[in-house]
């Protein structure tokens, strides 16, 4: 089975995702609705709870653990690969991956929250593999607030848009990381803001092709024995929560609260 993590609702893309693309798979979630955003939190309270949140699907059956945080990706990754032999796949790296191959002029834009940015991860993560590429981060405190109250289409939220991505526009990107697993919620806004020559990376499709090739590299690390189930859970809901999970898989959602 595999277990997926994340502040709230956002990570619901990286399930949908995996749904998509390894269907023979039992999946569990667990959105940490009642804390959520992690962003403007400490590296210290983030990984506490990230610990907490890997417990609670390890002891639900998970086999493997996708991080579908970026926040608790860039500050909790290596603690909980030390703390528990389970893989632990964040998300940070398979975006960063697909923005090297996207780019066409080595300048690389990210969006993210607070603790992403503050963490430097994408940045370092890049230059490791390109040290010649630059890299322009924006952190948007707002916008995973606006996600988990729906907010995906609200003229506010195109406004707030527009400033965040105003920086990065004078920075001549061509490539834009979503950096949060919240943000394809608002790919299309985005996208409208930024221009449509850039190409924008979406951080949950391509942790879901990692996985992919992971298991296909390492098909005994989670089994396939008996019917396929997927099951999500959350430390709270709201009718808002649902409503933007219903529309993330486009079919009637129930969050399991724990």
């Amino acid at each position: 089975m595999i277990g997926i993590f994340d502040s709230g609702i956002g990570g619901m893309t990286v399930a949908h995702a995996v749904e998509q693309l390894l269907p023979e798979y039992s999946l569990i979630y667990y959105g940490d609705i009642a804390r959520t955003p992690y962003g403007p939190k400490s590296p210290k309270t983030i990984i506490n709870y990230s610990i907490r949140n890997t417990e609670f699907l390890l002891n639900k059956g998970a086999e493997l653990i996708i991080i579908a945080c970026n926040s608790a990706s860039s500050v909790a990754t290596e603690t909980l690969r030390k703390h528990f032999q389970v893989p632990i796949i964040e998300v940070i790296t398979p975006a960063a991956k697909c923005a090297i191959e996207s780019s066409r002029n080595g300048q690389i834009g990210i969006i993210g929250t607070r603790a992403t940015v503050k963490s430097g991860i994408y940045p370092k993560t890049i230059g490791l593999r390109c040290p010649e590429f630059k890299v322009h981060q924006t952190a948007c405190p707002l916008l995973v607030p606006l996600v988990e109250e729906g907010w995906l289409n609200k003229r506010e939220t195109k406004m707030i848009l527009r400033r965040y991505l105003h920086p990065l526009k004078d920075k001549q990107i061509d490539t834009l990381v979503l950096g949060c697993t919240h943000y394809p919620l608002l790919k299309k806004p985005i996208q409208a803001r930024i221009g449509k020559r850039v190409k924008l990376i979406d951080s949950s499709t391509q942790t879901a092709q990692y996985v992919k090739e992971f298991l296909v590299r390492n098909p005994e690390i989670v089994s396939r024995q008996g019917r396929v189930t997927h099951r999500y859970y959350a430390s709270d809901t709201t009718e808002t929560a649902l409503k933007v999970a219903e529309h993330i898989f486009s079919r009637p959602m129930e969050l399991i609260i724990e």
